[in-house]
């Protein structure tokens, strides 16, 4: 059993839509600022709110989900990414208390908050309310008397005059600090779109936007008072769950990792497992290069926005020949929700036009004006896939507005869906898998070591005898160096491997 001291907090909502991640996101700069080491992470499955907590800190945010993840493996990826951490902060999901069920605190940000032993601090949104955001603190302070809710952050201030009759509300009611509040400003707040909030990958905030929004939190953000309540979180005890190979592999080998404006959406412990495991992620764009990286004996594309560049995407058809030619020599790849849209066939996109794709899975995916899936998934592998064995089962996530018109059948559908009445879903062969299904790694360990394993497989046959053409240096094209310069948007692709296969910091 290992121990780990440093400090943390969790941020977190008292409903969906208060701004925490405007507020966590500032927080976050403010420590950074202060010279101070921000580990970020967020609860729950969310892809793009991670985006945001890079560009405040450097540093890649990482996503802790309590049904997702058992708590042996949970537990040890915190405490991996916090070796090197001053402080840790964690952005929470929905509201407090929301999660899988009404009856349950599964999957919600208070169940994190209690396995981590962090304090909470709570964002109220009193924009529409004054004397009632007391009731408000009262009933989440008394909900759960084993959370450790140790504050409230008044979010979407109007004047002192309201901040002070919701100030009082809060402190009388519940006998806990407001620690401070954000006014009513247009020019901190994140923009959205259909899932949500847009990518920082994609521009939705810039170095201004945080200079502004630190600044901000810096004057009305009791700042001290946020460390002090961290630094109360007592030893976290955890031990190693058998998610990295010890000794750590030696195997060599480099897999290519799609990653630009169109796909952004990577489990950050993804990246990292797969790098424990021997593999070099390559980072390639669908949109800018035109050949996949050299040397590499795998593609894994994530999830993303490919709808919105989908003429783009279409118009690179050298790139997407690469591609269709690596696929048909048999290399691995692996596709989640974004990805598996630009493999098809191709797309119809919000206004009905149709553009091109890679045409490795059969059928068009079609945009809708409505979510199509919204939530977690249980799903059991039909046959041997790149991540799994017939019959194994694994948790996952889906969020897509979008449909294949060629549903998942008999002969190719990867997965049953248990909590849905054994639906079909996915498309699997050989060598291709790919699903609407988002994956974490660290809910089975087998799934970043399938995937490699069937890499390091294709690479020692025959393949890369008949391997497409390639682009024979490691380095993406200047435009694509020149993206990540300006968005961050590699902060999770270059930080792959820093942390795999090493402690964390702790004590015995």
């Amino acid at each position: 059993m290992t121990r780990t001291l440093v400090p943390r907090l969790v941020i977190a909502g008292a409903t969906s839509g208060v701004g925490k991640t405007t507020v966590a996101s500032g927080v976050m700069a403010a420590l950074s600022r202060r010279g101070l080491r921000v580990q970020p992470f967020k609860a729950g499955p969310d892809y793009i709110d991670p985006s945001y907590h890079s560009l405040a800190t450097g540093a890649p945010s990482r996503n802790l989900d309590t049904w997702i993840l058992p708590a042996p493996p949970l537990l040890e990826l915190f405490a991996r990414a916090v070796g090197n951490a001053d402080v840790a902060v964690i952005e929470g999901v929905m509201g407090l208390f929301d999660g899988r069920a009404g009856r349950s605190e599964e999957g919600s940000t208070s169940q994190l908050a209690k396995l981590l032993g962090a304090p909470v601090i709570l964002v109220l949104d009193v924009s529409k309310m004054a004397r009632s955001a007391g009731a408000m603190a009262l009933g989440y302070r008394q909900f759960d008397p084993e959370l450790n809710l140790a504050g409230f952050l008044l979010n979407r201030v109007g004047s002192d005059g309201h901040l002070q009759m919701a100030r009082q509300a809060v402190e009388d009611a519940t006998g806990l600090p407001v620690v401070g509040y954000l006014p009513r400003r247009d020019d901190i707040v994140l923009p959205e779109r259909h899932l949500g909030l847009v990518p920082a990958v994609e521009g939705g905030a810039s170095g201004e936007f945080f200079h502004c929004l630190a600044g901000q939190v810096e004057r009305t953000v009791d700042v001290p008072a946020l460390l002090a309540i961290a630094t109360r979180a007592g030893p976290l005890s955890w031990r190693a769950s058998g998610l990295f190979p010890a000794p750590p592999s030696s195997l060599e080998l480099r897999i290519a990792v799609a990653a630009d404006e169109a796909f952004s959406f990577y489990y950050q412990d993804n990246l990292d497992l797969l790098a424990a495991q021997g593999a070099s992620i390559v980072p390639f764009s669908p949109i800018h290069d035109n050949v996949l990286p050299a040397g590499v004996a795998g593609v894994y594309i994530g999830g993303g926005f490919p709808e919105l560049y989908a003429a783009r995407l279409s118009a690179n058809e050298a790139l997407r020949q690469s591609l269709s030619t690596a696929i048909e020599e048999g290399i691995p790849v692996y596709a989640e929700c974004g990805g598996l849209m630009y493999l098809t066939e191709g797309i119809l996109d919000f206004e009905g036009a149709f553009h091109a794709m890679v045409g490795a899975i059969p059928g068009r995916t079609a945009m809708h004006r409505q979510r199509r899936r919204l939530g977690y998934a249980t799903v059991r592998a039909r046959r041997d896939n790149l991540l799994l064995r017939q019959g194994d089962t694994v948790r996952g996530h889906e969020f897509h507005w979008s449909d294949l018109d060629r549903p998942a059948d008999e002969a190719t559908g990867a997965y049953e869906v248990l909590d849905q009445d054994g639906r079909l879903e996915g498309y699997a062969r050989e060598n291709l898998l790919g699903s609407y299904i988002h994956l974490h790694f660290g809910s089975n360990a087998g799934l970043a070591r399938n995937f490699v394993a069937a890499c390091a497989r294709w690479a020692v046959g025959d393949g890369n005898a008949k391997a497409p053409r390639v682009r024979d240096t490691e380095e993406a094209p200047e435009r694509l160096r020149s993206f990540q310069r300006r968005t961050g948007s590699y902060s999770t692709l270059t930080a792959v491997g820093q942390n795999a296969g090493k402690g964390a910091g702790a004590q015995q």
